[in-house]
């Protein structure tokens, strides 16, 4: 008698070929206890797996296999210029987004907008090319005193003062990025000749916050290095998607000082004076990670 080949719990004979992600449910262990959402996660839906491809590229304008295996996130559309002036080779928009590849440094570059939401679907639909690194270049407001703008920060960490990651993961785990790819960052900044601070980050939703009071204090009472509006989110969910994510900084002002909020005046400055640098830091990073830095292994849960 001939055996039936079987097919792994929510998956189909013809999507088993296309995707390369497991579907296989730890249910032999006493000890796991998944979460309620835990089968509708990219990892373990290949129907969503299915759609995240599809709608990667409706967003990119970039078919999943068109993207490198080293990939930079970005807020803003100067990043995506400057990006395709010194190194592209192919520009795509897609209907939200904006992407530049570059063959020979190994990297994609993605504008993915501002703001939690954002940051969550592009991490989840980027598990789905299984990236070997991933690195957020933002921006962020510099909190300490010691601050001032130009100065970069590699996170150590994000306070989830959002709405977002808490659809992934329960509000008491720690938002970290990959240890790894923060380490080759620090790493290459320093053979570059510069410095660079760590700390908390404190991840928000919240805009116009520079004018309560009552949110500042709270600020100063976390001891938070800097503010931004994507870390956290970014962090818990590459940890849930199994994304290595990283995370450099820029302060691009101080809005705890008198005058220090940013301005279109102001920002203009730091894009002008700073882009470039924390360009060239970010590809060299993600275009020899693969080559020098260390394996990043991820754990089955």
């Amino acid at each position: 008698m001939s055996k039936k080949k079987t097919v792994k719990p929510g998956t189909t004979k013809k999507n088993q070929k296309k995707s390369k992600i497991t579907t296989q449910l730890p249910e032999s262990n006493p000890f796991f206890h998944p979460p309620k959402n835990f089968k509708g996660r990219i990892h373990t839906s290949a129907e969503k797996a299915a759609i995240a491809r599809d709608m990667l590229e409706r967003y990119t304008g970039t078919p999943p296999e068109g993207f490198q295996k080293q990939i930079i996130l970005t807020n803003f559309d100067y990043y995506i210029q400057r990006f395709n002036e010194i190194c592209g080779d192919e520009m795509t928009r897609g209907s939200a987004m904006t992407t530049v590849h570059s063959k020979k440094r190994g990297v994609s570059i993605i504008n993915f907008s501002i703001g939690s939401p954002t940051a969550a679907l592009i991490i989840e639909l980027l598990a789905t090319v299984e990236p070997k690194a991933v690195l957020l270049l933002g921006m962020t407001g510099g909190l300490h005193r010691s601050l001032k703008v130009g100065d970069f920060i590699v996170p150590t960490a994000a306070i989830r003062d959002e709405g977002t990651s808490r659809h992934f993961m329960p509000v008491q785990v720690p938002a970290l990025p990959t240890f790894k790819v923060q380490k080759f960052v620090s790493q290459i900044i320093v053979e570059m000749g510069m410095d660079y601070r760590t700390g908390v980050v404190h991840t928000t939703d919240y805009r116009f916050w520079e004018f309560d009071e009552e949110f500042k204090n709270n600020l100063r009472q976390e001891r938070a290095l800097a503010i931004d509006m994507e870390c956290s989110t970014l962090f818990i969910g590459g940890f849930v998607s199994k994304v290595p994510i990283g995370s450099l900084l820029l302060v691009s002002d101080l809005p705890l000082k008198r005058g220090g909020i940013k301005t279109k005046k102001s920002g203009s400055s730091v894009f002008r004076n700073f882009t470039d640098l924390h360009l060239e830091i970010g590809i060299k990073s993600m275009s020899e990670i693969a080559v020098r830095g260390e394996h990043i292994r991820h754990y089955k849960w």
